[in-house]
């Protein structure tokens, strides 16, 4: 099948749209259910419902982030199979984006209202890796991925040991960041600067810190 070219008014739509989608609509996601469909819910204390959603939020805008990045980075990748990769990618961060979009409702609680912002800030981050050459595009997306992970494992270890529907949601996003992070190293990421690192793991904890009270 021939692919389609997209004139830049179009991809500038299409971008419109997929950043509406992703604050405010239903975004776009994958053929997957989500991963705690069928586990029922457990019975936790007011404090315990509190800090998971709150851990929730986090994740929640952390995928707000993750398809700003991947958008910004479709936007301006050079090579048509690194553009595609991208796009894949960011629509498994959808199915992230929903299912924690859903497990908040299910704790009564809300997104953040910073969403908006750190979009913004995010796809300026994106374009900008993609508009240094594919190598240190792929290679923003294996360590933006490798940081998640950690970050992850973080909450994992928070969540309350009887809140399975949360952890098995937390565990899918795992499992697909360190594949994310692989397929972006196998297609020639390079390993970015330890100060670039540095400077990406600081805008995580202001986020992380920031989106807990708002």
């Amino acid at each position: 099948m021939r692919q389609r070219n997209y004139s830049p008014a179009d991809n500038l739509l299409i971008g419109i749209d997929q950043a509406l989608r992703t604050l405010f609509g239903r975004p776009q996601v994958t053929e997957r259910s989500n991963p705690a469909q069928t586990i029922p819910e457990s019975e936790m204390n007011d404090q315990e419902r509190d800090e998971t959603a709150r851990l929730m939020r986090i994740n929640h805008t952390g995928e707000v982030c993750a398809q700003a990045l991947y958008q910004g980075q479709a936007l301006t990748a050079k090579l048509p199979d690194v553009r595609e990769s991208m796009e894949r990618a960011a629509q498994e961060e959808n199915d992230h984006l929903a299912w924690c979009e859903k497990r908040l409702l299910e704790l009564d609680n809300r997104k953040s209202l910073l969403n908006p912002f750190w979009y913004g800030g995010s796809f300026l981050m994106g374009a900008a890796a993609g508009l240094a050459g594919d190598k240190w595009s792929l290679g923003f997306v294996a360590e933006t991925e490798h940081q998640v992970e950690a970050h992850l494992n973080n909450h994992l270890n928070r969540l309350p040991p009887q809140d399975e529907k949360s952890r098995a949601i937390l565990e899918q996003m795992k499992e697909d960041e360190i594949h994310h992070a692989t397929v972006a190293l196998e297609a020639g990421g390079a390993e970015l600067p330890e100060p670039i690192k540095q400077a990406m793991k600081f805008t995580s904890k202001l986020m992380t810190k920031s989106v807990w009270y708002l």
